[in-house]
C-alpha cells in the first residue's frame, strides 16, 4: 500500500506540471506571446471537401492586393488584407440584416449609400481574429482610426475605404496593430496577391475560397474573380461570411447593384451551416471599368451574359462556405419542390437544413427521414401530410402520406454513406421550388465552438 500511495502522488505531480503547463501556453496564445503564432490545433482539422489547390484567378486590372501579419489575435498569422481599387470603380454591396451590426458594417452601409463611384479610387481593408462586433463608440473610432490611415497612406478620401472584422464579439479591436503594418501593405501590393488575400481574411476555415468566370462582352473578354470566408455561424441575411469580388466591367453603380441583390437570394442567402446570423457579414462587389468591351447595358445579351457569369461565381463560393461549415463531413443540397408560394418553399427547405436532429442523422449516415417529415411539419409552411413525397437522392422513401412499400433501408442507408446528398421534398401543391445547401452537424461542431475565444 505504502508503494502505491506513491505513486498515486508521483502521477498527481505530473498532472499538476501538465496543468500549470497548459495554462502558460494558453496565455501566451492569448497575449501574442511565443507559440501564438500557431492557432489552436481545432482550427487545424482540413475539410474533407478542401480543394487540391486554390483556384487560378484571372487578375482583374485595375485593382492590387496585399496582406500582412498584423497580430491581431495571433502573432505570425497572416491576419489582414488590402484590395486597392483604381479611380472611376462603381461599388456596390450587400450586408447583415442583423440588429446588432458590427460599427465596420453600419460604416459601409453609409458610405456606400452616398459615394458608390468616385475619380478617387477605393480601398477594401479586412481583419480577422477580431470582428469589432458589439464594442461601443469604440467599435466606430477603430473603423475611423484604419480608414483615416488608409486614406493617408493610399492618397483616397476616407469616405472611400471600406473596412470589415471578422472574429471575436465583443472584444475592443487592436486597431493600432493593423495601421501599423500598412506601409508594409502598399509595398506589397499587386495585382497577382488575390490568393493570399484569400487567406488573410480566414478564422475557423480551413481552407481559402476563391471562384471566377469569363464572360463574351460586346467588343471584348470581361473577368469576374472573388474570394470568400465562412465556416461557422451561417445562417442567412447573409450567411459569418464576408465576400468580396472584382471585375473589370465597365457598369453604372446602380445597375451593379441591381444585379448584385438579385442574386443573393438563391446563392448566399441560400446556405445555413448552424442557423446563426453573423454581426459582420459583408457582400462587396467592384467593377473597375477597364476591360475593353462596352459598358453594359441593362436588358442587353452582355448584361444577362454577365449577371448569369455574376452567379456562377457566388453560388461556387456560397457553396465552398457549406463545403467548410466547422466540423462539417457532408455537403447536403435541400431541394424543395411543389410549394405553393416560393416563400414557402424556402421556409420548409431551411426548416430541414437547420434541423439538428436532420444533421446529426447525416452525420451517422443514418436515413432517418421521419426527422425530414418532423421538419417540414414544424416550419409553419403550408404542407398536406398525403401529398408529400420525400426522397434521398433518387430513392423514394416516403409517398402518399406514409412509407413507400418498395422502400429499401438497406440501398438508402448505402446511399447516407456518399459524402453528397440530396433530398427532396415535393409538397403537390403547386409550382414553387426552392433549393439551399447545408452541411451534417459532427461533434467536431462542438470543440470548435464550445472554447472558441480560449
Amino acid at each position: 500500500m505504502p508503494g502505491k500511495k506513491k505513486t498515486i502522488k508521483r502521477y498527481a505531480r505530473r498532472v499538476d506540471k501538465l496543468e500549470s503547463k497548459v495554462k502558460k501556453l494558453k496565455a501566451r496564445l492569448k497575449t501574442g506571446g511565443v507559440g501564438a503564432e500557431i492557432a489552436p490545433a481545432k482550427s487545424a482539422m482540413v475539410s474533407p471537401f478542401a480543394p487540391a489547390r486554390f483556384p487560378d484567378l484571372p487578375e482583374i486590372d485595375g485593382v492590387r492586393f496585399a496582406s500582412a501579419a498584423a497580430g491581431v489575435k495571433y502573432a505570425g498569422r497572416t491576419d489582414v488584407m488590402l484590395a486597392e481599387i483604381c479611380p472611376g470603380a462603381a461599388l456596390a454591396g450587400v450586408f447583415t440584416k442583423s440588429s446588432t451590426r458590427a460599427a465596420c458594417v453600419l460604416d459601409n452601409q453609409a458610405k456606400l449609400a452616398g459615394n458608390p463611384v468616385s475619380d478617387q479610387g477605393a480601398a477594401i481593408l479586412v481583419n480577422s481574429g477580431n470582428a469589432n462586433a458589439f464594442t461601443g463608440a469604440n467599435g466606430q473610432a477603430s473603423v475611423d482610426a484604419i480608414s483615416g490611415k488608409v486614406a493617408e497612406t493610399l492618397g483616397l478620401p476616407a469616405s472611400r475605404v471600406f473596412t470589415s472584422s471578422t472574429g471575436v464579439i465583443g472584444e475592443p479591436l487592436p486597431h493600432e496593430r493593423i495601421t501599423n503594418v500598412l506601409g508594409e501593405l502598399k509595398t506589397k501590393l499587386s495585382p497577382a496577391s488575390i490568393s493570399d488575400a484569400a487567406r488573410a481574411i480566414m478564422t475557423t476555415d480551413t481552407f481559402p475560397k476563391g471562384a471566377c468566370a469569363t464572360v463574351a462582352g460586346e467588343g471584348g473578354e470581361i473577368k469576374i474573380a472573388g474570394i470568400a470566408k465562412g465556416s461557422g455561424m451561417i445562417a442567412p441575411n447573409m450567411a459569418t461570411m464576408l465576400v468580396y469580388i472584382f471585375t473589370d466591367a465597365s457598369i453604372a453603380p446602380d445597375l451593379l447593384q441591381k444585379l448584385l441583390s438579385w442574386q443573393v437570394d438563391d446563392t448566399f442567402n441560400a446556405i445555413t451551416v448552424d442557423s446563426d446570423t453573423s454581426t459582420s457579414d459583408a457582400l462587396i462587389l467592384a467593377a473597375t471599368g477597364k476591360s475593353p468591351a462596352a459598358p453594359l447595358i441593362e436588358g442587353s445579351d452582355a448584361a444577362i451574359a454577365f449577371e448569369k457569369a455574376l452567379r456562377a461565381v457566388m453560388t461556387d463560393l456560397a457553396k465552398q462556405v457549406v463545403m467548410d461549415g466547422e466540423g462539417a463531413t457532408k455537403f447536403v443540397e435541400v431541394q424543395v419542390t411543389g410549394a405553393q408560394t416560393t416563400a414557402d418553399a424556402h421556409t420548409i427547405a431551411m426548416s430541414i437544413a437547420n434541423s439538428p436532429l436532420v444533421k446529426t442523422a447525416i452525420a451517422g449516415e443514418d436515413a432517418n427521414w421521419g426527422r425530414v417529415v418532423a421538419a417540414v411539419g414544424k416550419s409553419g409552411a403550408y404542407a398536406e401530410r398525403d401529398l408529400l413525397t420525400i426522397r434521398f437522392g433518387d430513392i423514394v422513401v416516403a409517398e402518399k402520406g406514409w412509407r413507400n412499400p418498395d422502400y429499401s433501408e438497406e440501398a438508402t442507408s448505402a446511399y447516407m454513406k456518399q459524402a453528397e446528398l440530396v433530398i427532396g421534398v415535393d409538397l403537390g401543391l403547386g409550382e414553387a421550388s426552392k433549393t439551399v445547401w447545408t452541411c451534417d452537424l459532427t461533434h467536431r461542431y462542438i470543440d470548435i465552438n464550445a472554447d472558441y475565444r480560449s
